[in-house]
């Protein structure tokens, strides 16, 4: 243990990190108005608090562990919180990783589907129903919901615990704005699709459509 060295103060991957992170965000979900690049904001410092801690300061480990009285060691794998306090080893730390990323990977893959299709579509003016939107109205707030509860299996600390529900009820109250928008645009039509097709969780059976060819 000894020759182990601690994974924390390396900044430049923590930096590395929140680049390519944020560069993901801002490609893919495109904020237009000051109430998207207000949530996007929200996303953007989730993604610092969380790499930052990490990689950089393990704030919330020294929090818990000076403060609350828990015993966690500063080594990078015994950072998985979860595992720790509940004193489930590396083993299942990994199990954690894995399970954690596994949202992440289907959070970022609903991302660029709904982007890709609205991006495929933009020049024209009709409402796009089709594809992956035939089973979900919001995929790419869906995706940002799995990609951030992921991150809270794999690494969770008490910013990212604070941002989630302040992300949730940011982008939920932002797709009922755009829904509004819609209606008005597309009147019966949108209002028919609202009854036919779920805001945020699709039906049972039919994930492996949403992640297969659609």
């Amino acid at each position: 243990m000894e020759s182990t060295q601690p994974a924390f103060g390396a900044w430049v991957m923590t930096i590395i990190m929140i680049v390519i992170a944020s560069w993901i965000i801002y490609k893919y979900l495109v904020p237009g108005n000051l109430k998207e690049w207000r949530n996007v904001g929200l996303i953007q410092a989730f993604i610092i608090a969380l790499y930052a801690e990490m990689y950089g300061f393990p704030l919330t480990i020294y929090f818990l562990t000076s403060f609350l009285g828990i015993d966690i060691p500063w080594l990078h794998m015994s950072g998985h919180l979860w595992s720790s306090l509940f004193g489930w080893g590396t083993g299942m730390a990994m199990v954690e990783m894995l399970v954690g990323y596994g949202f992440v990977f289907a959070g970022v893959s609903l991302i660029i589907k709904g982007w890709k299709q609205i991006y495929d579509t933009r020049k024209e003016k009709k409402l796009v129903t089709g594809g992956i939107y035939r089973y979900i109205r919001h995929p790419q707030y869906t995706g940002i919901y799995f990609a951030v509860f992921g991150q809270l299996i794999h690494w969770p600390t008490i910013p990212t615990l604070v941002l989630f529900p302040v992300i949730v009820w940011a982008y939920y109250h932002l797709a009922r704005k755009e829904e509004k928008a819609m209606i008005k645009e597309f009147g019966e039509s949108y209002r028919s699709y609202m009854k036919s097709t779920p805001m945020l969780l699709p039906k049972a059976g039919t994930w492996s459509k949403i992640y297969g060819k659609v």
